[in-house]
């Protein structure tokens, strides 16, 4: 490719490309590359300088993108404690434990709800729509290595503004304890499914035993060292999905099966009986906030934008991120389709329960479930992990305490970690409302983070670039694209607007149906 054609298809002369080879940047089409990564990979010009508070020894916004990664890694290689230390494999392990998780056992439920074939069609729709942001994320990421987390970004999509710093980190610092939150709880539940709290409060107990655990676990510093870690949790969540439907074709029929057509519950309410109904269409009668209520179920298993910035500033060699996340993309689709298609199959609309261990027999369910103990507790550590980071990198900025193993780095690390699964805790056993509180805060944080964010992010860059592929290029791929990001914007709006609606009208409904618990219950959480 000419250096004329090259200005013409990439903008102009501020390109440059991080890998110096150039006979190895000629054998890879950089088209290719914008989706796959690699070698070949160019930089676009950054959209703003360098943040301040960002010390990158005297570097200035007016430097490219590949001097300030050079000047990073020649800064970290006489350091004790290294962080760019994550290879594409590491990383895509990183993933697959923050992805392959528990939440792949409530797809039935959305596909009990939407059909079956809407519920897949819109696994492959939000995996796609994901994929994409991300890879805007990640083109990001290469034009501002420095950037240390999804603040940084924040405050630089939105022309440098402190105000945007502080309301993401705000977002982000509580998202993340409310996911530790949430595994705090599904440990309790697992060890009240597997040892029932008969006397005392036990159920209070498991929590406490469950957060020690998580943070002895997310004492390690760098991801590297956590994606060995990761690469287990993966693995087992992977054997518990699988038998989780194996067994629900073994056994003769799901919990709670009856064989009258139509019954009265012990709560005087009519149930439908009978053998499991599959439908490949929503029944009749389905409502607005049961079908948006799968969806976001279905959305919020996909949408993990959030810790990519972190994963990929941790990487030997950032040009590399999309083979992880293809990987981790195409793993994704498969086994969160097939595992929820086959388990609805064999359960059907009457006795599907969420997540889907519930609507197996005591053994198999005890059996799948205890598959799950490692991505219990790995996917909370992840997220803690992120978060002390952001805490840590800031607190220690230029100090030898980050990089190097000292008394005090390590008691301040250990000490945030400590703070944030506390109050983890403290969430878990005060909200009574947890699960939907859950789902308020991710359509009010996972609305910017999983969309509005990178659709904003497409036209900050493509403006840096000096041009709009929708103004400039006239063509239908031009046109096509720009008008992809406006629509990732209005989704995230919708997730903004209609997903907190349903969220809240959830909130009302489980408080006239009387299934709240009460703070710090003593009472049974085992599915």
């Amino acid at each position: 490719m000419t250096s004329t054609e090259e200005k013409k298809q990439y903008g102009d002369d501020k390109y440059v490309r991080t890998n110096q080879d150039e006979a190895q940047a000629t054998t890879t089409s950089p088209y290719f590359s914008s989706w796959f990564g690699g070698k070949g990979v160019w930089v676009g010009p950054r959209i703003a300088p360098v943040l301040e508070g960002i010390d990158l020894d005297n570097s200035s916004g007016d430097e490219t993108s590949s001097a300030i990664l050079a000047k990073q890694i020649e800064i970290e290689a006489g350091h004790a404690i290294k962080y760019r230390t994550c290879s594409w494999q590491k990383t895509a392990a990183l993933l697959f434990s923050e992805y392959i998780c528990l939440a792949i056992m409530s797809f039935p439920w959305s596909y009990s709800i939407l059909g079956l074939v809407p519920g897949l069609i819109l696994t492959v729709f939000v995996a796609g729509i994901v994929l994409y942001t991300s890879l805007v994320l990640w083109e990001f990421c290469l034009r501002h290595p420095e950037v240390r987390d999804i603040c940084d970004i924040g405050q630089m999509l939105f022309w440098g503004k402190k105000w945007a710093w502080y309301a993401t980190a705000f977002m982000f610092l509580l998202n993340n304890t409310f996911i530790q939150a949430l595994h705090v709880l599904v440990g309790s539940k697992y060890l009240d499914t597997m040892a029932p709290s008969d006397t005392g409060c036990r159920t209070v107990v498991y929590s406490v035993v469950t957060m020690l655990v998580c943070w002895l676990c997310s004492v390690p510093r760098t991801f590297s060292t956590l994606s060995k870690i990761g690469t287990f949790s993966a693995i087992f969540t992977f054997i518990s999905v699988l038998l989780a439907a194996v067994f629900a074709g073994v056994e003769k029929l799901p919990v709670g099966y009856d064989p009258r057509e139509t019954y009265t519950t012990p709560a005087g309410l009519t149930a439908i009986g009978g053998s499991p109904i599959v439908t490949a269409l929503p029944v009749a009668g389905t409502t607005f906030v049961a079908a948006l209520n799968a969806f976001l179920n279905i959305s919020y298993t996909f949408i993990g934008q959030i810790t990519l910035p972190s994963f990929i500033a941790e990487m030997e060699d950032p040009r590399d991120f999309p083979k992880a996340l293809w990987a981790c993309t195409i793993a994704e689709i498969i086994v969160f389709s097939i595992v929820g298609g086959v388990v609805y199959a064999y359960t059907g609309n009457q006795y599907m329960t969420a997540p889907a261990f519930g609507s197996l027999i005591p053994v198999y369910k005890k059996v799948a479930f205890s598959f799950m103990i490692p991505t219990i507790i790995f996917l909370g550590v992840l997220y803690a992990s992120v978060s002390a980071r952001f805490i840590f990198f800031r607190i220690f900025q230029n100090s030898r305490h980050r990089t190097e193993h000292t008394v005090t780095g390590w008691a301040t690390w250990t000490a945030i970690l400590l703070a944030t699964w506390v109050l983890a805790f403290v969430i878990a056993e005060v909200i009574p409302f947890f699960s939907y509180l859950l789902s308020l805060m991710s359509s009010l944080f996972d609305s910017f983070f999983g969309f509005i964010f990178w659709g904003v992010a497409y036209f900050r860059m493509r403006r840096a670039d000096g041009k709009l592929a929708l103004v400039q290029d006239h063509s239908l791929w031009g046109y096509f694209v720009a008008g992809s990001n406006v629509v990732i914007i209005l989704i995230g709006l919708f997730f903004l607007t209609a997903g907190t609606y349903v969220s809240v009208v959830g909130i009302t409904d489980a408080f006239e149906a009387g299934t709240v618990g009460s703070v710090f219950s003593c009472a049974n959480r085992g599915v």
